[in-house]
């Protein structure tokens, strides 16, 4: 993957939006590097089915469509809309990413992570990850946000295989450097406590129902048998999905913050015999968009206040 090509595109774009708009800069300016852009976002946002409504809530924001950035391909999966947003969330600068790539899709899972590591790369400290999931245990039901304590790779595979060192150095933290992470990163704590503290702190306050669990990462595109939801259940996994380990595994990697959440949007089928629909999973995502939204912008706001 040619990572100096596609940040320095996103550099321009950004240089563009947030460079050019400000006067003490003439129109003809070429910013050489990161060093001259001023926008370079603090979180990366990873926005699951039927969840893009947050991309609606960042300010002075600029888009661009996938199949516009050098490496990112377009995204087929259904309400993955394909777009990198920047902008600002409660006066924070971010990136959001509307839509991501799975594995399902037939993309090697180096370009599933492709986006995670180029965030880390634009500067990016914190990964937030959503996600739709069907519920392995009885008491969370369709449209109940879970907040990921720990997660079960299921997918036969990780992002990390291959060679730990890359053929180009990059730059992270202003270090040069040939490789994202150590070879053997630890996954002890891969979802960061004191955010999850600061989440459940500010849903008990403002009346949401947040609770904690495992999710469980496969392939799909099938959804899982229903000897399968046993098996998984019996593992301990509340959380069943397609998406989020493989990003979270690379996050990890590179040294950012995870905080994940899933939406319920439907329960296994170890409790009904009752078919799974996509138009179902939409609608119970919708169930809990509105308290998403205000969960992930309040604990931007929130871990910004504290870090600073």
């Amino acid at each position: 993957m040619n990572y100096q090509i596609t940040i320095k595109y996103l550099h321009e774009r950004f240089a563009n939006a947030y460079l050019f708009s400000n006067s003490e800069y003439s129109k003809d300016f070429q910013p050489p590097d990161k060093s001259a852009v001023p926008f370079i976002p603090k979180y990366a946002i990873i926005l699951g089915t039927g969840l893009g409504g947050l991309a609606n809530e960042v300010e002075k924001k600029m888009s661009i469509p996938y199949d516009e950035i050098p490496g990112f391909e377009k995204s087929t999966a259904p309400t993955h809309e394909g777009t990198l947003i920047a902008g600002f969330i409660k006066g924070v600068p971010v990136i959001v990413f509307k839509g991501r790539f799975h594995y399902y899709e037939g993309y090697p899972m180096q370009l599933v992570v492709y986006p995670v590591r180029i965030a880390r790369l634009l500067g990016v400290k914190y990964l937030f990850v959503t996600n739709a999931a069907g519920s392995l245990n009885e008491d969370f039901k369709p449209g109940q946000l879970v907040r990921l304590k720990d997660h079960i790779n299921m997918m036969g595979y990780n992002p990390l295989i291959g060679s730990n060192e890359l053929d180009k150095k990059i730059i992270i933290d202003g270090k040069e450097v040939y490789s994202f992470g150590e070879r053997f990163p630890s996954m002890h704590q891969v979802y960061d406590n004191a955010i999850a503290d600061i989440a459940h702190k500010i849903a008990e306050d403002n009346g949401i129902s947040l609770k904690s669990g495992v999710y469980c990462g496969l392939t799909g595109p099938s959804f899982e048998t229903r000897a399968e939801c046993l098996m998984l259940n019996r593992w301990g996994a509340d959380l069943v999905g397609m998406s989020t380990v493989p990003e979270v595994i690379a996050a990890v990697h590179c040294g950012l913050k995870v905080f994940a959440v899933s939406v319920v949007t439907n329960l296994s089928n170890i409790y009904h015999s009752e078919p799974h629909s996509q138009s179902d999973i939409k609608k119970n995502a919708d169930k809990a968009a509105k308290d998403l939204l205000f969960l992930v912008k309040s604990l931007i706001a929130e871990i910004n206040t504290t870090a600073e």
